[in-house]
């Protein structure tokens, strides 16, 4: 079983806050950590173009094909392997957003193709010409409901079969377009709705029916969302009997406190994902209370439970994502694209890291491990 990290905002902290780590009381390398750990692959997200039209960009680690190359040149000096994570858009994708990148907007189906096999091309070829090599390509991230929105999005009733045979068309194009520049690199499926067998029954029959050739199905596991360990893991044995694939998890995360970081001028707290507003819903789902111990007995458990299971992989998701000045899930500009204007914009995901808000070792680090 293999042991990752995404870290794809990594250089973008760097730059604004530069910000440092430590472990009982003495800055670290967090990356030595990780590597002493068994930590072996970096998964990093890639989008489009995560910039405004006047050149503002998206944060959220503004991840575009030149910030993966640059973090995996910086962390050649570890020897990790890669997980490339192409979202096909110019910001966030999940299984409530996949826009197309602003350059494809008011493209036909047939020219959006084009475009993401020109894309996906080029942008492999200036990364296989950095020296890098890349061992999984994810195209596309959280694709439970498609991807390519409206072209792949997957619907029902009437329009499910052509709908599917969208989907399988964007995935075969994406694929044979990595094949071309990375003829070994294995292709992971990335789904959510990680608790549901029937959702993951009916795309993969359907993908595979369409001849999709997918090496791994990799499925996001966070408890909020994906409800206990048995839903998990029955779902994950079911994909490995039934459909004969690996299966990895390539999203964990849990938090260590529903305290947030900082309050408004009001005295109020503001947004964080998982907060002391919704906790009563995670301890339904979950023996672990979200506080530093509770962390670290669920990051345990989990690695048993995945051994046990026979996952061939787990990627914690961004640990390193510690709060600082300027650090956040999105701009302005970044949430104008996605039409999110609804809420603010510093990192919501501060509260789910390996490291505290003052960027302390969490004891949760000292268990991710094999």
């Amino acid at each position: 079983m293999i042991l990752g990290i995404d870290v794809s905002t990594y250089l973008e902290q760097q730059r604004i806050s530069k910000q440092k780590y430590y472990k009982d009381g003495k800055e670290v390398d967090p990356f030595e950590l990780f590597k002493n750990n068994g930590v072996t692959y970096i998964r990093t997200r890639v989008w489009n173009d995560p910039y405004s039209e006047s050149g503002e960009p998206y944060l959220g680690g503004t991840c575009d094909v030149n910030n993966f190359i640059e973090l995996a040149t910086k962390l050649k000096k570890y020897g990790f392997h890669h997980i490339l994570d192409f979202h096909y858009s110019d910001f966030w994708c999940d299984p409530s957003k996949q826009f197309l990148p602003k350059a494809w907007q008011g493209l036909s189906f047939e020219e959006v193709l084009r475009e993401l096999r020109k894309f996906t091309i080029e942008s492999l070829t200036k990364i296989k010409k950095a020296g890098i090599e890349i061992d999984y390509v994810q195209p596309g991230n959280e694709i439970t409901h498609g991807m390519l929105w409206p072209y792949a999005k997957l619907m029902g009733g009437e329009e499910k079969e052509a709908s599917y045979d969208r989907f399988a068309l964007s995935l075969n194009t994406a694929i044979e377009a990595i094949h071309e520049v990375y003829p070994s690199a294995k292709i992971i499926l990335h789904l959510e709705q990680s608790y549901d067998q029937e959702a993951y029954r009916d795309i993969l029959s359907n993908l595979f029916k369409r001849n999709v050739k997918i090496d791994v199905l990799g499925s996001s596991y966070y408890p909020f969302w994906h409800h206990g360990f048995d839903e998990y893991f029955a779902n994950m044995d079911m994909v490995q009997r039934e459909f004969h694939i690996p299966v990895m998890n390539i999203e964990l995360g849990y938090p260590f406190t529903t305290i947030d970081y900082r309050v408004d001028e009001s005295g109020k707290p503001k947004h964080l994902v998982i907060n002391a507003d919704n906790i009563d819903d995670y301890l339904k789902l979950m023996p672990y209370y979200p506080d530093k111990e509770g962390q670290a007995q669920f990051v345990r458990d989990f690695i048993s439970l995945a051994k046990k299971h026979n996952l061939s992989g787990i990627c914690f998701w961004e640990p390193l994502w510690v709060p600082g000045e300027g650090i956040c899930w999105g701009s302005k500009a970044g949430q104008a694209y996605q039409n999110d204007t609804s809420k603010d914009t510093r990192n919501e995901w501060a509260n789910q890291c390996l490291f505290d808000y003052e960027a302390n070792a969490l004891p949760a680090l000292d268990y991710y491990k094999l």
